[in-house]
């Protein structure tokens, strides 16, 4: 039986067991589920359930689990009804919908959609359409044998295993088998099985009042009844954690993910972050002077939001951590939010040290997009909180040198946020941005803290002799770091040296971004090569490649009104207005 094929089999006796009187409610109002978009999913999703090696709140899984499947949060049903995440698994598990021909899983790849026959403007496609395709049935077996050898996949093979696991994970949901509500009776590290198997761990009599409350929430869920289903999800929770309570998480766990999804910390910096920015140009265009110097009302109060929106970004990461248990070292997504974070925390600092917003405004446009890039492109970038690797467990060496890292590339991105601001100026008025020393010494201030950090975080690589048996190994990403690293220290040494002027800075610190931007997502989402397997990723490249044309576009644009410029200014002057450093 193909891959696909075996998806479409879905076993009633896993609904019969939840549903209980779930027909005989339906048979009363008419066939119809009553509508279930106004219940309070707060107990319900402070169930416990075993997913993806980690015990979790049933919120989390929902969350997840939607967003694997059509890319996002919330989902609008061909009807127009907004479906959210606990409503979804609910609902498809009851069967109260005609999910499999409803269009929502997502197929995003332009040459699968067209091998397959799809439509190419279309992004989401029904199971049931998918699950008949034979050959995405062909190309699914044939990339789970390259799998299996070991052997490299190509983009199309791994869009083909993306689209393969969220059809499995669809059929997983729709018969029940998702749902390891269930927790084992003596170890931590036994599975969780879903209820009608209950028998491998406990008696009939012990799991008598969780199949009633379990029916007792179906039926409730179907009749649209939130007093009944709050309730029923609450006792449901006390009973399955009477049965292991060393096993099952604690309440206080629990509530701690369920606040952190919809808290939403990361989002709530983000518009902290744009308003700040937004009065801080404000108050650039109107006091030049003074708001670069920090003077005035309108800064203090842009500084304000800065803090608030780092206070936000702060408790978010906070947060995470609490709930995995491990600082934020695993992922591309905990990657951007950490460095997000040190680059305005680094704008904070310079701006208190020197007195001048201009780090402000280098630093929250640079955060501002990572964290839109990482709320926009849940796919690429998948926000779940998964258990460390086994390679990357118990090792502080391994936290220090990763967090240091990153603390160097959060320091590059500020100087290349300053540099922006700086090209700009030359770019408008190149007399002008030539004599402002103060500009230049304060760019150069921020290369040195990335360079010793970089210097610092290559150094303590030391871990990798404890986890791989050398300590340099010339890996993809070893050797990116060292090109970057080279590469700023050239700069520094170079302007030291006199081999270019403020300028040449500037514009290193613009372009050098590059092989940090190589050594962060280059080796992981293009290259995918290496023992840095644990971060790797696809998608995005033409969006980043994108950024980077224009972007040298915009230097190159500079370079030429600088050297157009050059000859207005006289030779002693340009000496005269050096800033040692």
């Amino acid at each position: 039986m193909g891959l696909l094929k075996s998806l479409s089999w879905i076993p009633a006796f896993l609904i019969l067991f939840f549903a209980g009187e779930v027909c005989r409610a339906q048979s009363r109002d008419g066939g119809m589920a009553a509508d279930t978009s106004g219940l309070d999913y707060k107990q319900f999703g402070l169930l416990a359930i075993q997913d993806g090696g980690r015990r979790k709140p049933l919120d989390t899984f929902a969350k997840e689990t939607l967003i694997r499947i059509t890319g996002r949060s919330i989902y609008t049903d061909k009807a127009g009804r907004k479906w959210t995440s606990n409503d979804f698994v609910l609902s498809a598990l009851l069967e109260t919908h005609d999910w499999k021909n409803e269009p929502m899983v997502l197929v995003s790849f332009g040459k699968l959609k067209e091998q397959l026959g799809l439509d190419k403007t279309q992004r989401r496609f029904a199971f049931a359409q998918l699950t008949a395709l034979p050959e995405l049935n062909r190309l699914a077996n044939e990339a789970h044998a390259l799998r299996k050898a070991e052997k490299p996949l190509d983009r199309l093979q791994q869009e083909v295993m993306s689209v393969t696991e969220r059809l499995a994970l669809f059929a997983h949901v729709m018969d029940g088998s998702a749902f390891l509500i269930v927790p084992a009776s003596k170890s931590e590290t036994d599975a969780w099985v879903v209820p009608p198997e209950f028998s491998r761990y406990y008696a009939d009599a012990q799991f008598a009042p969780i199949q009633t409350q379990l029916q007792t929430l179906a039926t409730a869920y179907t009749n649209g009844d939130s007093f009944n289903f709050s309730r029923a999800s609450n006792q449901l929770r006390e009973n399955l954690h009477e049965l292991s309570p060393t096993i099952y998480p604690q309440d206080r766990q629990l509530r701690l993910e369920y606040f952190y999804n919809h808290f939403d910390g990361f989002y709530r910096a983000a518009w902290c972050y744009g308003v700040a920015l937004v009065i801080l140009i404000a108050a650039n265009l109107r006091k030049r002077g003074s708001a670069l110097r920090g003077r005035g009302t309108l800064p203090a109060f842009g500084v304000a939001i800065v803090i608030l929106g780092l206070a936000f970004h702060a408790s978010g990461i906070v947060m995470r951590c609490l709930i995995a248990g491990r600082p934020p070292v695993t992922n591309m997504y905990e990657s951007i939010i950490w460095v997000s974070f040190a680059v305005s925390f680094f704008g904070m600092i310079f701006f208190a040290r020197y007195r001048t917003p201009v780090y402000l405004l280098a630093a929250l446009p640079v955060t501002l997009v990572a964290l839109l890039l990482v709320h926009q492109m849940p796919i690429a970038m998948p926000s779940s909180i998964d258990p460390l690797v086994p390679v990357l467990r118990d090792n502080f060496w391994l936290t220090i040198h990763v967090l240091t890292i990153t603390l160097s590339y959060a320091a590059f991105a500020l100087a290349m946020g300053f540099g922006h601001i700086l090209l700009w100026r030359y770019a408008r008025n190149p007399s002008a941005a030539r004599v402002d020393a103060p500009m230049h010494f304060w760019l150069y201030r921020v290369l040195q803290l990335g360079v010793l950090l970089l210097a610092a975080g290559t150094i303590l690589g030391v871990w990798a002799n404890y986890s791989w048996g050398r300590f340099w190994g010339w890996d993809p990403k070893e050797t990116w770091a060292l090109i970057a690293l080279l590469c700023y220290i050239l700069t520094l040494h170079g302007r030291l040296a006199g081999w270019w002027t403020e300028f040449g800075l500037v514009v290193a610190s613009v372009v050098c971004f590059l092989a940090v931007l190589m050594a962060w997502y280059g080796v992981n989402f293009v290259l995918g090569k290496g023992l840095h397997s644990y971060g790797f990723g696809i998608g995005g490249e033409t969006y980043v490649a994108t950024f980077v044309l224009l972007d040298l576009l915009f230097v190159g644009f500079a370079i030429w009104r600088y050297r157009m410029s050059k000859g207005v200014a006289s030779a002693p002057e340009v000496e005269g207005n050096r800033v040692a450093v």
